[in-house]
C-alpha cells in the first residue's frame, strides 16, 4: 500500500467512527424514550 492510500484510509476512519458514535446515541436515547412512555414517566 502507498503512502497516499492509508492516508486516505486514516483521514476517512474519522467521519465513519463519527457517524457511529451519533447512531449509538441516538439508539440509545429512543430506547429511552421508549422506555419513559411504557412507564408513563418523563424522559427528562
Amino acid at each position: 500500500m502507498t503512502t497516499t492510500v492509508l492516508m486516505t484510509i486514516y483521514i476517512l476512519m474519522w467521519p465513519v467512527l463519527a457517524a457511529l458514535v451519533l447512531i449509538a446515541l441516538t439508539v440509545g436515547v429512543i430506547k429511552d424514550y421508549a422506555d419513559a412512555r411504557r412507564e408513563n414517566r418523563s424522559v427528562v
